[in-house]
């Protein structure tokens, strides 16, 4: 049988089964010559030599394709020959495939996704070309980035906190002459080891520490209370009447307080501008605070990424966070006390209260450190309360940390203290790392036994006259310093570098001012009369302060009481 000039071989036919009879020796020779041979190996899997049940049908690139997952299965495949016509119009790398198991992605739906999925560029095909392309490429991505960041903030408008603009803590004058500057990184660096101090002078009262509020959890949580009728005093190095008695008496050469102290020793842990004044009055050195001074606030979410708003009237701003703080630590101090009138008097009363005079539980321990032979630091430490535990007399520091809004810090207390307090921790470190700090250098100063740290939070998050305490953890000051990586000898070597600085200079007025926007602190000349006519801000009439929402928020009845925004500075 014949078609057209192609001849078919004789084909034998065998009766008993497929395939060419085996005495037929001629039959087989008379096949065509030019059928490819499909080779393959072991490794290969074989199909079913002939299978007329599979359905052969021809996809969109026009080859056949079986119902298998791999058409390659069966021996009678020859898509990646040359020879048949179905693969002449294939790459010749189509036979080469990488089989991925992942799941495809999912498309992401959005306008960006509905827009730019059918015109996207294409990147040059040059080298150069295509490497600037894909710098121009990544850099519209972290556009895309920082703009998605700022949508998903509170204010769309707050820029980044890596660019957020702080201002200075004080207004420098043109008149000042600045004499140094001394960048951060030279205080790590530092190292110097004082030996123990000797207390000097021990004044005011100290009442007990009530320890049920160390069983206290957000479940059984405790309202915080106020104590407007107790007095606190922030009173300057200067204006001490016991630091003038002792420095009369050449009992040392440097004078300051602890808080003072701390923010020296803490320095490169800072974020916030903050200003020292420095008095060089003879041979002595008088470190010194400003009335209504940022020492006397506490910082707030210094140390974190997340920016905080930038207006001083919303509750949220850095300024209205350090007032809200400052009054929390006040009130948290007198609320964990045992109110029974039981108290430890020491040698005098307290030097800033007038006689029957209702004073916060505070003691000043006035003690004095050797710097080097000729020279000598006396400084005014606190402590809040005391315990007595088998007859030993142990001093505490109390302080609170304060939760504002969880989406800010990223961890609600009130599910999580109770089960991942040390995550809680691990936060407030990142967040708060200088305030902590400086907690724990005080504490050291002051050579407490235990410092308490509460953790205090809003009622509700708009709600910031109203708190509750969540839990009080303990911890003793030398542990928790090297948890936190704080190292005395270090602390007291940035001391002494700028106790050194300060004592070559002649005799006047100084200020210490942090850079508001860089790791370093200044050093200026200012005018004796410098700061002594600060305006200090005074309360608002009651009419006029801002009151809290007049809302219930989970069964609490809101309050109209007001909070004063000024920590007292002065006896």
């Amino acid at each position: 049988m014949t078609s057209g000039e192609f001849e078919i071989g004789a084909v034998p036919f065998n009766a008993d089964g497929w395939g060419p009879l085996e005495s037929s020796t001629t039959a087989t020779s008379t096949l065509p010559l030019h059928v490819p041979f499909a080779p393959f190996s072991r490794s290969e899997k074989l199909g079913r030599i002939a299978d007329w049940t599979r359905n052969v049908f021809v996809n969109q690139s026009n080859r056949p394709n079986t119902g298998n997952k791999n058409p390659a299965d069966t021996v009678f495949d020859f898509s990646a020959d040359d020879s048949f016509p179905l693969s002449a119009n294939l790459d010749e790398d189509s036979s080469f495939r990488l089989v991925d198991g992942k799941p495809p992605p999912r498309p992401k739906f959005g306008p960006k996704w509905r827009f730019n999925q059918h015109n996207r560029p294409q990147l040059p095909q040059r080298r150069d070309e295509e490497v600037e392309a894909r710098k121009r490429e990544a850099e519209k991505e972290r556009a895309r980035r920082d703009r998605h960041y700022n949508h998903n903030r509170s204010n769309i408008n707050q820029p980044r906190r890596e660019a957020a603009i702080f201002k200075s803590s004080v207004d420098i004058q043109p008149e000042w002459n600045m004499l140094d500057q001394i960048p951060f990184s030279t205080f790590s660096k530092l190292s110097f080891s004082v030996p123990e101090p000797e207390d000097l002078l021990l004044c005011g009262s100290l009442e007990y520490y009530d320890r049920s509020y160390d069983r206290v959890t957000p479940k059984n949580e405790r309202r915080l209370e106020r104590f407007k009728y107790r007095n606190f005093f922030k009173v300057t190095t200067t204006d001490d009447p016991v630091i003038r008695r002792l420095a009369n008496e050449d009992k040392a050469t440097v004078f300051a307080t602890d808080a003072i102290l701390a923010t020296l020793m803490c320095a490169a842990r800072s974020v916030y501008s903050w200003d020292i004044v420095v008095q060089r009055v003879g041979n002595k050195l008088f470190f010194d605070k400003r009335d209504g001074s940022q020492l006397d606030l506490l910082s707030v979410h210094e140390t974190s990424q997340e920016p905080l708003p930038e207006a001083k009237d919303d509750i949220n701003s850095a300024h209205s966070l350090g007032v809200e703080a400052a009054y929390i630590n006040q009130n948290f101090s007198q609320q964990v006390l045992v109110r029974d009138g039981n108290k430890l008097t020491f040698d005098e009363p307290n030097p800033f209260a007038n006689e029957g005079e209702e004073v916060a539980s505070v003691a000043y321990r006035y003690r004095r450190w050797k710097l080097d032979d000729d020279m000598y630091i006396v400084a005014r430490c606190e402590v809040q309360s005391v315990v007595d535990v088998n007859n030993q007399r142990s001093f505490l520091t109390l302080n609170a940390l304060n939760e504002f809004d969880s989406k800010y810090s990223g961890v609600d207390w009130r599910q999580k203290l109770e089960t991942q307090r040390g995550a809680v921790l691990a936060t407030e470190l990142k967040n708060n790392a200088n305030k902590l700090a400086k907690w724990t250098a005080q504490a050291l100063l002051a050579s407490a036994d235990l410092m308490k740290l509460g953790y205090v939070s809003r009622v509700h998050p708009r709600d910031h006259f109203n708190h509750v305490i969540l839990a009080v953890m303990g911890y003793k000051p030398r542990d928790f310093a090297t948890q936190i990586n704080l190292s005395t000898t270090n602390m007291w070597g940035i001391v002494k570098s700028i106790v050194d600085l300060c004592m070559k200079l002649n005799e006047g007025k100084y200020v210490l001012i942090k850079d508001p926007s860089k790791p370093q602190v200044r050093i200026y000349d200012v005018p004796p009369d410098a700061f002594e006519n600060d305006y200090v801000e005074e309360p608002l009439p009651e009419e006029e302060q801002v009151q809290p929402p007049v809302e219930n928020v989970e069964g609490v009845e809101a309050t109209n009481d007001l909070e004063d925004k000024v920590i007292d500075s002065q006896a």
